[in-house]
């Protein structure tokens, strides 16, 4: 029983290995030809302020330009533009 399930989690390593991997070669050497590596997004902060009441009063902040890498992974410091996350959350 602890055999089959070893393997299937080294065979899942593997893959994921692979996957990234890939992900890696097609950044690095534009795989396909001509597509860009990086992009910009803009993001804007939001500040939370505890008001007297109790309550929670939101403010939309300065706007920033952020660099994504267009992959799978996050690669070379930059986050993935493809994973729909919030690229920055700030609480003030």
């Amino acid at each position: 029983m602890k055999r089959p399930l070893q393997a299937i989690a080294i065979a899942l390593l593997l893959l994921l290995a692979l996957v990234y991997l890939g992900d890696y070669c097609s950044i690095r050497y534009q795989i396909p030809h001509g597509r860009p590596q990086f992009a910009q997004v803009t993001v804007t902060s939001m500040y939370a302020i505890h008001v007297k009441n109790g309550k929670i009063q939101y403010e939309p902040g300065d706007q920033e330009i952020d660099t994504c890498v267009n992959s799978l992974f996050p690669h070379f410091g930059d986050h993935s533009l493809l994973v729909s996350a919030p690229p920055h959350r700030q609480n003030y």
